[in-house]
């Protein structure tokens, strides 16, 4: 449930987290990343998932996918502060959330806002394919095949504080997809 405390503990741990982080902006799990899949096609599209999300949850907060199944999210932020859909193990979640970091440290969001100028700026766009960082009231898709042999998969919101009080939701494998 939303309440002024709950932000508050939220933009605490939020600039607080900023203080400390450092890095670049970079795809999410940047480097030598495990195999999560790819952008699926617009034309092989499986399935459609309608996705909530607000103030520290995920609705659903679990996923049954089909490895090889190429998924339509269709995601909105129905909450008061800035979120993220991020697809990625929890390595690639804690990687990522330290370029979020940089991110509210150089003026690029805030709690409830994207400054997309800023971003431009620096060259940090958040682009990534398989996240999607949207203000409150916003809706995005994102087309995901589950090819990848990575396990451990997780969808979470990397703004400094949310996966931790969290802000996350399961990926369960159930089968090949025919």
């Amino acid at each position: 449930m939303f309440t002024i405390k709950n932000m508050k503990m939220a933009a605490a741990t939020f600039i607080g987290a900023a203080a400390i982080g450092t890095g670049a902006m970079a795809d999410l799990g940047h480097g030598a990343s495990p195999n999560i899949g790819q952008t699926g096609s617009i034309a092989h599209i499986d399935r459609e998932i309608r996705v909530e999300m607000g103030e520290m949850f995920f609705d659903p907060r679990s996923f049954d996918l089909e490895v090889g199944e190429t998924i339509k999210f269709i995601i909105q932020n129905k909450g008061r502060a800035v979120h993220e859909f991020a697809i990625g193990t929890l390595e690639m979640q804690k990687d990522h959330e330290g370029e979020m970091r940089q991110m509210q440290k150089q003026g690029m969001m805030t709690i409830n806002r994207l400054r997309h100028d800023k971003m431009r700026a620096a060259g940090m766009m958040h682009t990534d394919p398989n996240s999607r960082l949207l203000e409150p009231g916003e809706t995005a898709e994102l087309i995901w095949t589950f090819s990848g042999d990575a396990e451990g998969l997780m969808i979470a919101c990397n703004v400094p504080g949310h996966r931790q009080a969290g802000m996350k939701a399961s990926i369960n494998f159930i089968g090949q997809h025919s």
